[in-house]
Order: structure tokens, then sequence, then C-alpha cells
């Protein structure tokens, strides 16, 4: 194959990799009943007229399954980082003791469980999007270089190429669903 065509299927390689971690991080967000600190990666705080993440103002951590806590670095930040979890909207009612703010994580109920998993469904599909568009972007340079005077041969089995990858991708995040569903389910 020609140099052209390995830098496309390099480069589309790389797109469909990073649709996948991308899907990783958004189901990191998906919270499954556990207490996770990564339930408030979304969180930024206003912190001096800057948008900062509430893991830079603050120590996150879970003592049990179902409390997170945190211990701002600046004692006068606790309001404003109770507001910004409640702006969030991620469905936490922060608790303020003075010191520390204390937020206890609600199981699931069995309605709010179906809901997650459609999220999660939608956060796949999204990454399916991702990869087809990563497909389309690469037959479309294929078929470019195929105009310029590359052999027939060497795009067409470029071309199959690219779609091996996008099943192997799609399967993966196929793969990456039913897990995540299972997690979701798991009461």
């Amino acid at each position: 194959m020609t140099e052209e065509i390995e830098f496309i299927l390099d480069s589309t390689k790389e797109s469909m990799t990073g649709s996948i971690a991308h899907l990783e991080k958004e189901f990191l967000n998906i919270r499954a009943g556990k207490a996770s600190p990564a339930m408030l990666g979304s969180v930024y705080v206003d912190y001096y007229g800057s948008a900062t993440p509430l893991s830079q103002v603050s120590k996150i951590s879970v003592p049990d399954a179902r409390t997170i806590t945190l211990q701002p670095f600046e004692k006068n930040m606790l309001h404003v980082i109770e507001k910004a979890i409640m702006v969030a909207n991620i469905g936490f009612n922060p608790m303020n003791n003075g010191d520390v703010i204390i937020i206890s994580v609600p199981a699931l109920t069995e309605e709010r469980r179906r809901d997650l998993a459609k999220q999660a469904k939608v956060e796949a599909e999204d990454a399916k999007v991702g990869i087809r568009n990563a497909r389309k972007d690469a037959n479309t340079e294929i078929k470019k270089l195929e105009k310029e005077g590359t052999s027939e041969d060497i795009c067409k089995t470029a071309e199959d190429e690219v779609q091996n990858l996008t099943n192997s991708f799609i399967r993966k995040i196929d793969e990456l669903l039913v897990v995540k569903e299972a997690e979701i389910m798991k009461v």
C-alpha cells in the first residue's frame, strides 16, 4: 500500500480510538448507584472569576458507597462549591456542616436505572456516529487518491480495511454498552 493510504488508515484509527475514549469518559459520568469522585467531574466552581474543576478547589473522598465528602482547600469556598453542585444539576443535594460538604448518593429507583440505561445507549449511538464519520472521511480521501491515479485495487483494499476498522470499533462500543447497562441495572 502507498504511504498516503497508510496515513489515512492511521488517522482513521486514531479518530475512532478518540471516539471510544470519549464514550468511556461519558460512561464515567453516568452513575451506577455507587458513590464515586467521577460523579462530580462535570462540576466547575467559580474560583476568583474563573471556572475551575471541583477537584482543584477541594479534596474529594468517598468514605462509603453512599457518601461523597468535599473538603475545600479554602473555607470561604464552602458556599460557592455547594452552589456549583446545585447549578450542575446532577441530582445531588449537598449538605454543609461548616467544615466539609457531604453528599448522600441516593439509591437508584428502577425507573431511574432505565433512564440511565437509555442515556448510556444515546452516548453509545453518538460514539457510533463518530466512528461512521471517520469512515466517511477516510473513504472520501481514498476516492481522491484514486482520482489522482492510485490503483483501483489498492483503493478497494484500503476501503475494505477502513470497513474492517469500523466494524471492530462498533463491536467495541457494543461491548462497552453491554457492560455499562449491566452495571446500571445491577441492584
